[in-house]
């Protein structure tokens, strides 16, 4: 997803995009759709099926 696509999602859901890489922005909207924060941190067999940011983690982890 390209970063105006996730300040597009962070405003939606009322996040403050101010001084936040997109790691901290992602597991931000993360946490405010339910989900575990745990964009890019490594964990092996993530059980959330359904997070948007799947593709994009399993990339960098």
């Amino acid at each position: 997803m390209k970063m105006y696509e996730i300040w597009q999602k962070a405003r939606a859901l009322k996040i403050d995009i101010k001084k936040l890489g997109k790691t901290a922005l992602i597991r931000r909207i993360q946490m405010a759709e339910g989900y575990t924060p745990c964009f890019a941190t490594g964990v092996k067999g993530c059980p959330e099926r359904t997070c948007c940011w799947r593709q994009d983690c399993k990339a960098t982890g």
